[in-house]
């Protein structure tokens, strides 16, 4: 949804149906509610008929309420305060097991991002990192824990990998000044997007440096300034950010990576294992 639809509806109120109007008032007060209430749910909250919620949404032009739902989501998930959020997350885990509901939502965050992931665009990244010069992998607020587990294992694989800081503009600046030509940004953020990433990416693009974007949707400011884009289901209208569909995907770019580079894999972690042993890193078996 983008803010022509509640315009839509506030112009629309005087024109629709005693139902209808009940349905565009409760969207217009309680949209960050609406937009995870099925047609059935939302039309027991105003007191109408469930079809009378998918008439309403074919009123405003949409083929479904589905189509309506998602227009909805989509303007929220960079809109709500994290206050908000957690009112949206009580909302939704009402009457249910806790621990259900969440580990269910995130299996389908990973089942929907399996089937819509695009494997040229995989593909393209995954010989983009093993070409780059240099590489950045920067995230800020939660999507920071993201950048470090990419970095973690990268930097085991490749040469030259380096972790961007979630820092203030001058600082990020210091941080990449050295990036151009044949190096290679990898930027994640998902909704609400963080300024010092699009800025990061801004600055990449500007000296010539490749990005591969790791995001949520083709609307992302990302997206602009990315030459490869990788999609990951999210729902971070939760006030806990949902990553596992995210980290997922990063998984699979650094096993593919790996099997990519296989000997130069194998002697850095034999190397390892006699340094961790030595250093008794982890504990013995008895």
């Amino acid at each position: 949804m983008n803010d022509d639809l509640l315009k839509t509806i506030e112009d629309k109120l005087p024109t629709f149906s005693k139902s209808q109007k009940l349905i565009g008032n409760y969207i217009l007060q309680h949209y960050e509610k609406a937009a995870y209430m099925t047609a059935l749910k939302l039309g027991n909250a105003v007191g109408v008929s469930e079809s009378t919620v998918v008439r309403f949404a074919i009123e405003l032009g949409y083929e479904g309420y589905p189509q309506l739902q998602r227009s909805l989501q989509s303007h929220i998930k960079n809109k709500l305060t994290t206050l908000q959020r957690m009112d949206v997350t009580r909302s939704r885990i009402a009457g249910e097991d806790i621990i259900t509901g969440v580990l269910n939502q995130d299996i389908d965050k990973i089942r929907r991002t399996l089937e819509s992931v695009n494997r040229e665009s995989f593909d393209n990244a995954v010989s983009t990192i093993i070409a780059a010069k240099r590489i950045y992998i920067q995230g800020a607020m939660s999507s920071g824990i993201l950048a470090s587990f990419m970095h973690y294992y990268l930097r085991l694989i490749l040469d030259k990998v380096t972790l961007v800081g979630a820092v203030g503009t001058a600082e990020l600046y210091q941080q990449m000044i050295h990036i151009g030509e044949g190096d290679l940004l990898i930027a994640m953020s998902f909704p609400r997007y963080a300024s010092s990433t699009i800025e990061a990416c801004r600055f990449a693009h500007e000296s010539g440096a490749q990005i591969i974007a790791v995001t949520d949707s083709e609307n992302s400011p990302l997206v602009e300034f990315a030459h490869t884009s990788l999609f990951a289901s999210s729902d971070m209208v939760s006030f806990v950010d949902s990553l596992v569909a995210p980290m997922s995907l990063i998984n699979a770019l650094i096993a593919t990576i790996s099997a990519a580079n296989r000997c130069r894999v194998e002697r850095t972690f034999g190397k390892l294992e006699q340094l961790w042993a030595h250093n008794e890193v982890y504990k013995k078996d008895e």
